[in-house]
Order: C-alpha cells, then structure tokens, then sequence
C-alpha cells in the first residue's frame, strides 16, 4: 500500500497581510517555525511517504517557489491549475494522476498552509486512516476540539465502523459561539480540519457518483494522463470544472464517509492571533519575531519584524507587523478583519501592496 501525499498549495492567505502578499501567500510564510509552512508539511512525512509519490496542486505564479520549497519533489509532481477551481477538482486532478499509475494507491490530501505540533502522533493518525481508506472508505480527519472555536467548521461523529474509524453523524457549518460550545460540551463534535485518505479509484467513483458534471472532463484527463497531451488537455478542460469544495461536493454526499479522531497538536493558522498557539511566547505572553523588534512593557502582543527596527511600547493583546513596506497594527481579536484591509488596498488600486 503506497501513499501519495497531496499538498494543497492553491490559497491565498489574505489574513496575514503584509506578510502576505498574491506572490507570497501564507503557505510560503515562515509563521510557525523558521521553514514556511509549506517545507513543514512535507517534512513531517518523512518515514510515512516518499517525496516521489509527493504531489503538489497549485496556480501558475506560485509553482516555482513551491517546487523549490520541497525538496527532491519531482518534476512531473507539481500539478499546476490553468485557474483556480476550489478543492474538488484540485483533488480530481491529483487522483487521476495516482490512478494512472496506481489505482488503489491511497491518496492523503493534505492543506500546505496549517501546523502539526506532534509530528509522531500526526503520523500514526495518518497511517491509521491509510488503513480504514484502503477497506474503500473516504476517510477525513477530525480535531478534538480544546476550545468553542468559531472559526472551524465541525463534524458530528456517530458509532465506530467495523474495520476502523467512526461513522460520521453530518456536518456542521462554523457555528456561532453558544453553538459552539453546545458542540463542545456533548463530546459528539471533532474540528474540521480538511485533511483526507481515501484510495484513488475511491474518490473517483465518488467523483463520478456525486458529481456526474465533472466526469467528461475527468475522462478527458484520465485518457491524457501520462501523455504528452496533458498539459494541452488539462488547459482546454480544467476551467470548465464546477468550482465546488471536496466537503460539499462529496463528503456531504457520500455513504462511505469514515471520520478518524485525531489529537496531535493541530492548528490552522488562520490569522496572526493564532501564533501563540504555534510559536513559543515570553514570560509576559509576547510572541516576538525577528531580531530587529524591540519590546516594552507589553503583553499578550504578537509582534513580527522583517527588515528594519520595530519598537512597541506598553501594548496589550496587539498585533504590530512591519513587512519592510508596510505595517499592521490591529487588537488581536480583530486579526480576523486583516482581509478587508486587502479589499480596501484593492479598492483603492495599490496593486503595489497586494
């Protein structure tokens, strides 16, 4: 049984500009250790997969800097998006190219962009739901919940299937706060964390099934595969694919859905008052980055410094970024609201800055 990693690298990350920007979105941002994320997700599969069977989905302006962040990835293994479709295609895609080669290989989609802090139990999780998937299952993983996040979306977890793994009851979009920690309470609900296992000729049979529009143009890409057409192929082909996320194009859909609990130190990462939970802070709560950033008197801050000296004095729970061209300064339980910054800079035509 051969896994086939899939990096899913076709975000944006508007939530942490200025860091990021449409050349330099989040996966390519050193936010949770010295590597980008993107590095980080493929390192911690070592000794699971090889960087051989690694595929990477992106668009065009990011598949240089991708390839050069994992190291060894084959060529042939970068699979570039003519435009982007949202995640069901991008997996179509990935899956025809394993099936080509491996129709029962197990297919483990993986986001480029979130954080594991236990390595060794992530991967036993994996290696459990590479098992349950190869018994025909759509496996996803779900993320014990340690808080009433607002931010995640949730699944409703049902008795434990024979073979391995637990029935999923449905899913649930992001609550609001009382139902959060409705869910929470009851132990029935684990966070969606929008990783999943399933074997190649699975998903496309579910592909098939669940969404009989996208077959003529997967059928187009299976007969092309391996081809010198391909790339011709996947151009005329790809834009003309429903843009519909695996979770409603599928996993909402299907009867063989399995979930496989995890707890391994999982975060998404999903705007800059998320650091604390991946980055070490000071005795005074701070989170600082970069040698250039100086602080006093401060607490709960995250405070992030590229290339030129930052001072910030007497704040508390503030986030302040300096990117060498601009600076971010915003209360931690805004960061979510990073993103309008972006729709007013593109409102105001500075493409400069974006």
């Amino acid at each position: 049984m051969t896994l086939h990693p899939v990096i899913m690298a076709g975000g944006s990350g508007t939530r942490f500009w200025p860091l990021s920007r449409k050349a330099r979105p989040k996966q390519f941002l050193p936010l949770a250790s010295k590597n980008p994320l993107i590095t980080d997700t493929a390192i911690r599969l070592k000794g699971l997969a090889s960087v051989k069977d690694t595929l990477i989905v992106c668009g065009p302006l990011h598949a240089k800097q991708a390839a050069k962040l994992v190291k060894g990835l084959p060529k042939k293994n970068l699979l570039v998006e003519p435009v982007a479709r949202n995640t069901a295609p991008a997996i179509a895609l990935a899956a025809v190219q394993v099936a080509a080669k491996d129709p029962q290989g197990i297919l483990v989609v993986l986001p480029s962009d979130h954080h594991v802090a236990d390595v060794a139990g992530f991967k036993k999780t994996i290696a459990e739901a590479a098992q349950v998937a190869a018994k025909g299952h759509l496996v996803t993983l779900g993320i014990k919940p340690h808080r009433p996040e607002t931010g995640y979306g949730y699944i409703q977890v049902g008795d434990g299937l024979e073979g391995g793994g637990r029935q999923v009851k449905a899913f649930r979009e992001k609550p609001d706060t009382e139902t959060a920690k409705r869910y929470v309470e009851s132990g029935e609900y684990l966070w969606n964390a929008g990783i999943f296992v399933f074997r190649a000729d699975v998903i496309l049979e579910a592909f098939a099934r669940h969404m009989p529009e996208m077959q003529k143009g997967l059928d187009a890409l299976r007969k092309a595969a391996g081809k010198r057409t391909f790339a011709s192929v996947l151009k005329r082909v790809f834009p003309k694919l429903p843009s519909i996320s695996i979770d409603y194009g599928v996993m909402e859909k299907a009867s063989n859905i399995a979930v496989l609990p995890g707890d391994f130190g999982w975060s998404d990462v999903g705007s800059f008052a998320a650091i604390p939970e991946v980055r070490p802070a000071d005795e005074h709560g701070n989170v600082i980055s970069g040698a250039e950033a100086v602080v006093v008197d401060c607490k709960g801050c995250v405070v992030l410094a590229e290339k030129r000296p930052l001072t910030v004095v007497g704040l508390t729970d503030m986030v302040v970024v300096d990117s060498g061209d601009a600076v971010l300064v915003v209360p931690k339980d805004k960061s979510q609201d990073v993103r309008k910054v972006v729709e007013a800079l593109k409102a105001r035509k500075r493409e400069k800055y974006l």
